[in-house]
C-alpha cells in the first residue's frame, strides 16, 4: 500500500499527479494520470493529450489517503526498478 512515508519507493504508473513547482513555468499546474515512467521522464495523460515531462525539473503532488504529498523530482529521478523497494 502506498503511503506518504513510502511513496518514493513505489510504482507511479496509474497515479494522478499535478506539477506544483518547476523550472519550466509553462508546466506548473499540469495534471493528469501517469501512463509511463522512465529513468528521467513521466508521460502524463492530461485533458489536452499526453505530455512527457522530466521528473527532476519539477515537484509533483500526489493525493494519497486524502492527503496531498509533494515529492521532489530529484528524489525519484531513477529507473523505476531501482527505486521500487528502496527506503524513502
Amino acid at each position: 500500500m502506498i503511503t506518504a512515508d513510502n511513496i518514493t519507493a513505489h510504482e507511479f504508473i496509474g497515479l494522478n499527479t499535478q506539477i506544483v513547482e518547476s523550472t519550466n513555468p509553462q508546466v506548473i499546474g499540469l495534471n493528469g494520470t501517469i501512463e509511463n515512467e522512465t529513468k528521467s521522464m513521466f508521460t502524463i495523460n492530461t485533458e489536452n493529450g499526453k505530455k512527457s515531462i522530466a521528473k527532476s525539473t519539477s515537484n509533483w503532488k500526489f493525493s494519497i489517503e486524502n492527503n496531498d504529498i509533494i515529492v521532489k523530482g530529484s528524489k525519484i529521478a531513477k529507473r523505476p526498478f531501482d527505486r521500487i523497494g528502496a527506503k524513502a
